[in-house]
């Protein structure tokens, strides 16, 4: 069996590459080995940063990140790869496939059929590593039901935020507005469909009057915004996961006599409301669906070799306004 070469935070705000041996394959077994794999600017580099609840498992819907939050720690749901051996009891068709693993960072690793998707050969691999945001924003489409005619507001353009944006985009709302910090990324709101893309300082935000609004920066302070920007009985769908960071939020305004609603929307299940007709196949379905439509691949800004996984990491951190979708590549 080959080593694995695995993405591994020692510390907060310290990556390294370490090499793993890997054990022979049971019957019901696979091995993967990698092409390339998505890096999260949102829950990631919340894990990267040492701010994620430590009271929490790191995922409770992937198998492979079922584990406290504990340094050192390994992270990533995103990997690409192709089968390269099946155990004995596995169908010998596996072998050859190009598959999605929601799996760490790791060169080659072990997975069994059932926790892998296969990837549409009309779909790329820079493209099916965006799948599991891919997912998030048609979960944030079907947890928000934007009608026809609304007006709609997103905050927090980046990898989920545009994405939803463009599925936004194919709705036949009455406008779209998208609001981000970073100018780059306003422009790309643009090219994704939006009707007009603004700095939250902008104070045209204040006269919005939106029906639905969706708090996608990963900023607990645009939770405020984004209220501000909802009219009254509007909606807010809050798609951020803030891990530790906290901001006041203010509730004794407008918000109680508008009879606004906030709600939380998290891709790991499905609203109880959909659950009878919806699956989580259904909804990746979906998703692969939209990935040939979309085209998400335009968001990759960035390629890192392995060994270089470290520099990608400060990238994200330190700056944002430069990079938009990183991959790694193996």
């Amino acid at each position: 069996m080959p080593a694995a070469h695995c993405v591994e935070f020692s510390a907060a705000l310290h990556v390294r590459v370490v090499r793993d041996a890997l054990p022979q394959l049971a019957a019901g077994e696979v091995l993967v080995q990698s092409e390339c794999s998505a890096i999260s600017a949102g829950t990631e580099l919340l894990a990267y940063r040492g701010q994620l609840p430590p009271d929490m498992a790191l995922d409770d819907s992937i198998a492979a990140l079922q584990r406290p939050v504990r340094y050192p720690l390994r992270y990533g749901y995103a990997a690409v790869g192709t089968v390269v051996a099946c155990g004995s009891a596995v169908a010998r068709d596996w072998e050859g496939r190009r598959v999605l693993a929601f799996h760490p960072h790791a060169s080659h690793f072990i997975a069994q059929p059932q926790d892998l998707l296969p990837v549409p050969e009309s779909i790329s691999s820079a493209a099916a590593a965006l799948l599991p945001n891919m997912e998030t924003a048609v979960n944030l489409l079907h947890d928000g039901q934007p009608l026809l005619g609304e007006r709609v507001a997103v905050f927090g353009q980046g990898v989920v935020g545009l994405l939803t944006t463009a599925l936004l985009a194919l709705v036949p709302l009455a406008s779209l507005t998208t609001f981000d910090v970073l100018p780059e990324r306003r422009a790309q709101a643009l090219l994704f469909g939006a009707t007009r893309s603004l700095d939250p300082q902008d104070a045209q935000l204040q006269h919005l009057d939106a029906d639905l609004a969706y708090e996608l920066s990963g900023n607990p302070a645009a939770l405020d915004a984004a209220l501000q920007a909802t009219g009254a009985f509007g909606r807010v769908v809050v798609g951020s996961w803030y891990g530790q960071k906290t901001a006041p939020l203010n509730l004794g305004g407008r918000f109680h006599r508008a009879r606004q609603t906030i709600s939380s929307s998290q891709v790991s299940s499905i609203s109880a409301q959909l659950s009878a007709r919806w699956s989580k196949a259904r909804r990746l379905q979906e998703a692969w669906r939209m990935c040939a439509l979309v085209q998400p691949e335009r968001l990759v800004t960035h390629r890192f070799a392995l060994e270089d996984a470290p520099a990608a990491y400060r990238l994200l951190d330190k700056e944002p306004g430069a990079a938009l979708q990183v991959l790694l590549t193996y």
